[in-house]
């Protein structure tokens, strides 16, 4: 539904929108890119916002230097975070922080996911997908491909990065899974949750650091000062439950998806250098963030020719960029031959997503893992979810191996 809105353009009362096929943004994005590339739109709290659905606007809101992520600001679309006095939040995540309190930030995590630091990495990825790989061959089919490799492939490797014990794993990933799908009260529930057990962690190897990532924070950074204890724990908290989920989904969500393309599945099986572009055509097809990155302007901005007023809410969506036909030709279509890594799938500007590299590398060695040892890989069941959500999902797929599996091959 489209009416007036009160700065002159049309309001889209119909946000957030449905979906009608699970492999595609609703259709609503393309008509927006199209005819209202800028729209104001009801959001369900009955605030209005911007609604930016071409790649070049969402890429221009998520660098602009005068649109700010923190939720506390004046005019930010509510919703991000549980009712309640400021005094009683808990301390900003990394994402949600401005400059230069994010720089300070994000140059103490930088260290732990350079290229190098991924590439050392590697050797441990592999075995781990080789192993639950074959675990889940014993257990023989049906098999269920979230459950038995794509969410422990994920949840073993943040894990490993920053010294949590895996033996944690069920809770964390229901909380993740309540804070990425549920009510915002619900959702910040499960994020305190989350925190005070990181809290205690924290506390513990703040006694006795060991070989990870949280140990070399606390030695390098909260022993000298420059991060404090709850900035220590919003961090960790941060990476735990979006470092094992959105990649997750990514693995399943892919492989899906090339069991769906036969054809492109043959060419990467016969040409795994094709891997790479494959993961980045993935990031760019999907769009696992969607409308997560929600901004406000702070001072009175324009975007697309359009004149954003400060205090206005921004909602840059992502998965509407990504299949923009002035950025991307054919943008429909997947193409795991496609050129360039302009896609917004992590995000852009400074709050670009910070484990982007650890990420590539973990659907890389999912996807080849996957296809070069199970050769007659197929769907049990057929595809499902939910039509109306906008968040990252998870597959409910079951691959079933044939008998005849390869071994582990040599790399």
């Amino acid at each position: 539904m489209t009416t007036k809105a009160p700065h002159g353009s049309p309001l889209v009362e119909d946000f957030p929108m449905r979906r009608v096929c699970p492999f595609a943004p609703p259709p609503r994005y393309a008509e927006l890119r199209a005819r209202t590339p800028i729209a104001r739109i009801t959001l369900p709290n009955g605030h209005t916002a911007w609604l930016l659905t071409r790649h070049a606007d969402v890429r221009a809101a998520l660098g602009h230097p005068r649109v700010s992520s923190d939720p506390t600001h004046p005019g930010f679309p509510e919703g991000q975070m549980a009712e309640g006095d400021a005094e009683e939040r808990r301390a900003p995540l990394l994402i949600e922080r401005d400059p230069p309190q994010h720089g300070r930030h994000r140059r103490m995590l930088i260290p732990e996911f350079t290229v190098r630091r991924v590439d050392a990495l590697r050797p441990h990825l592999q075995q781990t997908a080789d192993r639950l790989l074959d675990d889940m061959l014993h257990e023989g089919p049906p098999a269920d491909l979230v459950s038995a490799f794509a969410l422990p492939l994920s949840s073993l490797t943040i894990c490993h990065l920053l010294g949590v014990p895996y033996a944690d794993h069920a809770f964390f990933e229901a909380q993740a899974r309540a804070a990425l799908s549920s009510p915002p009260a619900e959702a910040e529930a499960a994020f305190a949750a989350v925190s005070a057990y990181l809290d205690g962690l924290v506390t513990e190897k703040e006694r006795q650091p060991t070989d990870d990532m949280i140990s070399r924070l606390i030695v390098e950074h909260l022993r000298t000062g420059a991060l404090t204890h709850a900035e220590l724990v919003g961090a960790a908290t941060l990476l735990l439950m979006a470092g094992h989920e959105t990649t997750a989904n990514m693995i399943s969500l892919g492989v899906v998806t090339l069991l769906a393309h036969p054809d492109q599945l043959a060419q990467l099986r016969a040409d795994w250098t094709l891997t790479a572009g494959t993961v980045e055509e993935m990031l760019r097809y999907h769009s696992i963030g969607d409308a997560g990155a929600v901004r406000v302007a702070v001072d009175d901005i324009e975007i697309g020719g359009q004149h954003i007023r400060a205090g206005d809410g921004i909602i840059p969506l992502v998965a509407s960029a990504n299949r923009d036909p002035l950025a991307f030709e054919r943008p429909e279509d997947l193409d795991i031959h496609r050129r360039g890594r302009h896609h917004l799938g992590f995000g852009h500007g400074i709050h670009q997503c910070l484990g982007q590299n650890l990420a590539r590398a973990e659907i890389a060695i999912a996807y080849r893992t996957l296809f070069e040892r199970l050769p007659t890989l197929r769907l049990d069941a057929p595809w499902t979810r939910s039509p109306s959500s906008t968040r990252p999902r998870s597959s409910a797929s079951t691959p079933s191996p044939s008998p005849g599996e390869l071994p582990r091959p040599a790399r």
